[in-house]
């Protein structure tokens, strides 16, 4: 049987539907990690179903920092502007900006970078592993290692967020749209630092 404080607690800690919660819980047997992570994997595929969807509504957020050394604009969109007003959607577009702020992203996901980009700097991580005297059976593994860790770093999305570093700014995205119900994406983002060109 599952009480209503099994769903308080589990709720409290997704911040899902109290619907959402009770049935997981009862899916999981009532084991509260068990529910959380089903909650996360079906949040993941309603996010993929709610990706087509149309988002023209949002906020945009800015961020100062260091007396002004650093300033930061994040565009992030959802489909409502019930949802712009949502105290969770705004911590996540706060939360986006301080990222920008900290982590230097130069594009918001993948699918953003130049190819040019890509393809300089696969043959940059390809020239380093030959110079290194690896065989070329392995260079073509090397240099996609390499190539992903650089998404990594220059890609919002693909960044391990700053608050904590287990996770990753999609996967925070994901659990958003989960609990919100909508479509919310991260639209662009501009960073300034002072003397930085």
């Amino acid at each position: 049987m599952i009480t209503a404080a099994q769903v308080k607690e589990l709720r409290d800690r997704t911040g899902a539907g109290m619907m959402d919660c009770k049935a997981a819980l009862e899916d999981a047997g009532g084991d509260l990690e068990r529910a959380a992570l089903l909650l996360r994997q079906r949040g993941a595929a309603a996010a993929q179903r709610k990706a087509l969807r149309e988002a023209r509504e949002g906020l945009v957020e800015a961020y100062v920092h260091l007396n002004g050394r650093i300033g930061v604009l994040v565009e992030v969109l959802c489909e409502t502007d019930f949802v712009a007003r949502n105290e969770r959607f705004r911590q996540f577009a706060h939360d986006m900006a301080l990222q920008v702020a900290a982590a230097r992203p130069r594009y918001v996901a993948r699918e953003d970078v130049p190819e040019e980009v890509l393809a300089t700097e696969r043959e940059v991580y390809r020239q380093q592993a030959l110079g290194q005297g690896k065989s070329e059976r392995v260079v073509d593994s090397i240099v996609a290692g390499r190539l992903e860790k650089f998404l990594g770093e220059v890609c919002l999305l693909e960044q391990p967020f700053i608050k904590d570093p287990d996770r990753k700014v999609k996967d925070l995205l994901t659990d958003l749209v989960a609990v919100l119900g909508e479509n919310v994406r991260i639209s662009r983002f501009v960073r300034l630092e002072v003397g930085e060109s």
